[in-house]
Order: C-alpha cells, then sequence, then structure tokens
C-alpha cells in the first residue's frame, strides 16, 4: 500500500514538472548589468565643488606658422644711437645730465678740468705768432730782393719757412675746431663734452672727480632714441632659409606675452661664426614705447607658409613620459582622458598635430587635479 502511495506521488511531480511555464523552471529574471565605465573616464557629480573648480573652453582653429620662433634679443638701434668718450684727459668737475634725461644736440654734458685743453691752446698760440713772424720776414724779404739787395734764394727761403708755419697753424686750429673750442674760452682749461645728437641718456660711466681718457674702454654716456630698436637673431646654420631681406615678424617677449610688436629684417650678416656656426640677422622693430634693451624675444617670420591649426593653452596638457594627453568632455560630467600629438609648443600655447578636433571641449584649468582623481581611482 504505502509503495503504491509513493509511485503515484513521484507520478505526479514528475508531471507537474513537465506542465510548468518555461519561465517558472528558470527562476526571477536577474537586472540588467550596469554599463562599465569606460577606461580612463572622469564622471563628475552635479553641482560638485569638483566640477566648480574645472575650467573647460572648446578648442578653436588658428592661423599660425609652421615654423618654430627664433631665439632673439632686443637691443639699440645703432643707427640712432651714440656712444660718447672725451676727446681729452682730464677729470670730471661737473655732470650736466643724468640717466632718462631728454637732451638735445650740442647741449653740454659733463665739464672736464682737462691739462691737455691748456696744451692745445698753447699750441695754436705758439703757432699763430710763429705764422705772425714768418710772414713779415716774407714781406721784408720780397722788398730786399725787389732792391737787389739779397739774392733770389732768401725769398724762396723765406716763403718755404711761410708755408711750414702756416701749415702748423692750420694743425692746431684744426685740432682746436675738433674739441668745439673757440675764442672765447681760450683762457679757461676746462673743456665740456657736448651731445652730438638729440635722443634720451640710457647710460653713464662716469661720476665727480673720476679720470677720463680718450682711450678707455668704455663710453662716458651712451645716447639713443628710444622709438628705434633692433631685434637681433643669432641665427643657426640651419635656419639661414628661413629669413630674407624685408621680411616680415612676428616679436614677442616675456614682459608682454600678449602682445605681438611687427619688425622687418634690416640686413643680414655675410658670414658665419666659425665657433658658434651662427650669423647675426638684424631688425627693425615697433617698440611701441614699452620694449627695452637686452630683453629676450620670440621672432616668428610671418610670411612664411602658414596653416590652420588647434591651439590650446599649456595648462590643458599632462605630460607622461614621451607622451601628452589632456582631458575632453564627451558628455555634461563625463570627462576623458585621451593623448595628443603636439605639433609645436611655445611659452604658453601648444599647437595639436593628432588627437583633437575643432570645437571639442578641453579642460584648460584644474587638468592636473582630473588627472590625480583618475590615478588614484585605478
Amino acid at each position: 500500500m504505502k509503495h503504491g502511495l509513493s509511485s503515484l506521488l513521484t507520478i505526479l511531480l514528475v508531471g507537474a514538472y513537465f506542465t510548468l511555464p518555461t519561465s517558472a523552471m528558470a527562476g526571477p529574471k536577474p537586472s540588467p548589468a550596469q554599463h562599465a565605465k569606460p577606461e580612463n573616464e572622469v564622471i563628475l557629480k552635479e553641482n560638485s565643488a569638483q566640477e566648480a573648480n574645472l575650467k573647460i573652453e572648446p578648442v578653436a582653429e588658428v592661423l599660425a606658422s609652421t615654423a618654430e620662433p627664433l631665439n632673439g634679443k632686443i637691443s639699440f638701434d645703432e643707427n640712432y644711437t651714440s656712444r660718447i668718450s672725451s676727446p681729452v684727459l682730464g677729470r670730471a668737475i661737473k655732470i650736466q645730465a643724468q640717466l632718462g634725461d631728454r637732451v638735445k644736440a650740442g647741449q653740454a654734458l659733463l665739464t672736464i678740468d682737462s691739462p691737455d685743453l691748456g696744451s692745445a691752446v698753447a699750441d695754436y698760440r705758439k703757432a699763430s705768432a710763429d705764422l705772425d713772424l714768418k710772414r713779415k720776414a716774407l714781406e721784408r724779404s720780397k722788398v730786399l730782393v725787389d732792391g737787389g739787395v739779397v739774392a733770389h734764394k732768401e725769398l724762396e727761403s723765406a716763403q718755404a719757412d711761410m708755408a711750414q708755419s702756416q701749415a702748423e697753424a692750420e694743425r692746431t686750429k684744426s685740432r682746436l675746431h675738433n674739441l668745439g673750442i673757440n675764442h672765447a674760452t681760450f683762457g679757461n682749461e676746462s673743456f665740456t663734452l657736448k651731445a652730438p645728437m638729440a635722443g634720451m641718456v640710457v647710460d653713464r660711466q662716469i661720476n665727480i672727480g673720476n679720470e677720463v681718457r680718450p682711450d678707455a674702454p668704455t663710453p662716458l654716456f651712451i645716447i639713443t632714441n628710444p622709438d628705434h630698436l633692433w631685434a637681433v637673431i643669432d641665427l643657426p646654420e640651419r635656419d639661414l632659409n628661413k629669413v630674407s631681406l624685408g621680411q616680415t615678424l612676428s616679436i614677442k617677449v616675456d614682459a608682454y606675452p600678449d602682445e605681438e610688436f611687427l619688425g622687418k629684417v634690416q640686413s643680414i650678416g655675410t658670414m658665419l661664426d666659425p665657433v658658434s656656426r651662427r650669423v647675426q640677422v638684424r631688425c627693425s622693430v615697433e617698440s611701441k614705447g614699452k620694449l627695452r634693451p637686452e630683453m629676450y624675444a620670440r621672432v616668428t617670420p610671418l610670411n612664411m607658409s602658414q596653416q590652420k591649426v588647434i591651439r590650446i593653452p599649456n595648462s590643458a596638457l599632462i605630460t607622461e613620459g614621451l607622451y601628452s594627453y589632456v582631458f575632453v568632455e564627451t558628455s555634461h560630467g563625463h570627462i576623458q582622458k585621451r593623448r595628443v600629438t603636439l605639433d609645436l609648443q611655445g611659452r604658453d600655447y601648444a599647437t595639436i598635430k593628432e588627437g583633437l578636433k575643432a570645437g571639442e571641449r578641453v579642460v584648460t584649468k584644474g587638468a592636473i587635479l582630473i588627472n590625480s582623481e583618475l590615478a588614484a581611482g585605478k
């Protein structure tokens, strides 16, 4: 009896199994799997402090030169510059021009007590007196020769003496003229050094009581027109084909990183320096009253081949080993790290050769923080 009931129960269970729906046998349906976060992606929470500290901007194409900037330096335009030394030996007793002063041509710069000036004046007086004496002797010789008192050779000798004395008088007079001395200052040994041109005093290497010499290696004053400057390039041999006479240039300096100064090539050296293998190129530059001599400059030829390039600030770049990366906003709140290939990199900006397209939004501020968070989450 028990055996029969057991068999009947088994048959019922087997029948129920085959009559149940497939869904009932499979059990509860699992929930859909969550999408895996893409590699190298950071997801920002809505209105988070992290998002507020980021600056995300679209990249744009700009027209730029395909050549790297050349290294240069701002210097005086020698066509508008005068380096002034003393033509006489003496001692400085009065300084009439200071650094930054604007002076006119002929304006007094320095007064020098100079025994050399006294000697030059004495030489002129001696030569003038000797010339007067020889002139009178010549006149007497003419009278005596006409009267038959002396031989004709006496007249010739007087004429030779007169010519010699006249040459000496002219020499001493020219010496005084070169020093700018006139008859009114003959009794004074003070020599006044004057400005040969109008301009600004940009350097002074003299103090009261200092000795001055004509053969001094350093000029006492430098006067220049600050509106006229040169940009000087020590051009490497391999870059000689990048510049030509009359070529227009873009000049930038660290003091004004966002401002461009225009220039033009004025001269190119005719030979290379045998040691540095460089040639000097001088360019005029529109200083706008801002540039100063000895400033370092980055000079870019403008009329070379140009093309549209993607340009981003250097603050958007992350460098890891040999490669560069940026963070691109793929959608709102989703920031993805992407490798890019640089074309040229300057002081503030870099141009991208591969990896970005115009219009894509890039993290330009806070890229380092995002990179640190991404590294910590791996």
